[in-house]
C-alpha cells in the first residue's frame, strides 16, 4: 500500500502536484483547482497539529474508525463527494500559485514531522492513529484529489 512515509510515494505525490496548472479541469466535485490545493493543505495541517477539528459524536467517530479500517483492509480510495469538516471546506477564491507552493511546503513539513515522530496519535474522525495510518490516509487523500484533476 502506498504511503506518504515511503520516499518514492512521497516524491510521486509532489511530482503530480507539480504537473497541475490553473487550467487543470476537474472530473467531479465543486472545488476548483486552487480551492482543492488549499483544502489539501488544510488536511495536512491537521496532522501537523496546526488545525484542530471540532469534537464529533460517537456515531460519526464509529463510522470514521470503521472507514479507516476498511480502507486499510481493502486498500480502497476515498469516495467522491464525501462530506467533510466545515473547517476544511474551501469555498472562497484562492491564488493558484500561492496555494500550490504552500501545499508543496506543507508536504515537506509533514515529512519532517513524520521523520521526527511528531505526528499525533489521535484524529477526531478516525480515532487512534498510528504512524502507518497517517502515511496511508494522507496519501489516499492527496491521491483522491489529484485524480479529481487528472494527475
Amino acid at each position: 500500500m502506498k504511503s506518504l512515509h515511503n520516499e518514492n510515494d512521497f516524491n510521486e505525490i509532489k511530482h503530480r502536484i507539480a504537473q497541475l496548472s490553473e487550467n487543470s479541469e476537474r472530473k467531479w466535485g465543486s472545488m476548483n483547482i486552487s480551492q482543492m490545493l488549499v483544502h489539501c493543505d488544510l488536511i495536512l495541517q491537521i496532522a501537523l497539529k496546526k488545525l484542530t477539528l471540532p469534537k464529533i459524536n460517537f456515531f460519526f467517530k464509529s463510522i470514521g474508525n470503521f472507514t479507516k479500517i476498511e480502507m486499510r483492509i481493502f486498500n480502497n480510495g476515498i469516495p467522491r463527494n464525501m462530506p467533510t469538516f466545515k473547517k476544511v471546506i474551501v469555498n472562497f477564491e484562492c491564488n493558484f500559485g500561492e496555494a500550490k507552493n504552500n501545499l508543496l511546503q506543507r508536504l515537506d513539513e509533514y515529512y519532517f514531522a513524520y521523520k521526527n515522530n511528531l505526528l499525533p496519535s489521535f484524529h477526531e474522525l478516525f480515532g487512534e492513529m498510528k504512524e502507518k495510518d497517517w502515511g496511508f490516509m494522507e496519501y489516499k487523500h492527496l491521491d483522491h484529489h489529484l485524480k479529481q484533476f487528472n494527475v
